[in-house]
């Protein structure tokens, strides 16, 4: 079995001698052995001892803190919801400093597509990213809830075409009205479009809406601000903001 001196443990561990020194006078990385000449000697299972009383260290628990711990009659038990609990906060961290990656890339991209871009064309580009899965989460939903419509659809068609039997069809097209108005009163109210001349964040009528000639992401509408016409970008209806910030 190896055997380690206070110089390679500290190594090892990325500490220096005197925190392994210390810890032996504080009682709680006692090492396995002495030489005859009064050198400490640690054993494999010292290392990993001090490994874990590293980490313990890392998450800024005191001393006497861990010696309480690790005197506890399972204290694997504890250091165990301790490393999850560290796992959770880094994956969260990571999952933050992700998402903020995903928003500069983002910007970036939206630099390069203006050609001339100012302080108000990025703080468009700002609102457009803001809440950009729930504005994809919201047209997925769309989506998905007119699958079983349109399923119906072709169904009483079909049904129609061979059976001879009509009403299936009727009955499509008074679920096909009732899903229409509610989905897209929910679209409409959950959406708001910035005006490419005057920059503002606004929310047209519904009916104005609903008709307007549009690609996926714009709509063509009149700015309620400026009264431009126009295609504005559609971005996720948050709270109302003078400008796009």
């Amino acid at each position: 079995m190896s055997k380690y001196t206070t110089g390679e443990l500290a190594k090892l561990c990325g500490v220096t001698v005197r925190t392994v020194q210390y810890y032996d006078t504080r009682g709680i990385l006692i090492p396995s052995e002495l030489t005859e000449g009064g050198r400490r000697l640690y054993s494999e299972d010292d290392l990993k001892l001090m490994k874990i009383i590293c980490f313990l260290r890392d998450l800024d628990l005191p001393i006497d803190a861990i010696s309480q711990i690790l005197k506890e009659e399972h204290p694997e038990k504890v250091i165990s919801l301790l490393i999850e609990q560290q796992e959770n906060a880094l994956e969260e961290d990571i999952s933050e400093k992700k998402e903020k990656l995903d928003k500069l890339h983002d910007l970036k991209s939206g630099l390069k597509k203006q050609e001339i871009f100012s302080l108000e064309s990025i703080g468009d580009i700002a609102v457009i990213m803001k809440d950009k899965k729930k504005l994809k989460k919201l047209r997925m939903t769309m989506i998905l809830t007119g699958i079983p419509v349109t399923t119906l659809q072709w169904f009483s068609i079909i049904f129609w075409i061979i059976k001879g039997i009509w009403w299936p069809f009727v009955l499509w097209v008074i679920v096909a009205t009732v899903w229409g108005i509610t989905v897209s009163k929910y679209y409409f109210n959950s959406v708001k479009y910035i005006c490419p001349e005057c920059h503002e964040v606004f929310k047209p009528a519904i009916k104005e809406a609903f008709f307007a000639n549009h690609t996926p992401t714009t709509r063509k509408l009149t700015c309620t601000s400026c009264g431009h016409k126009g295609f504005c970008v559609e971005v996720w209806g948050g709270k109302d903001k003078s400008k796009a910030e």
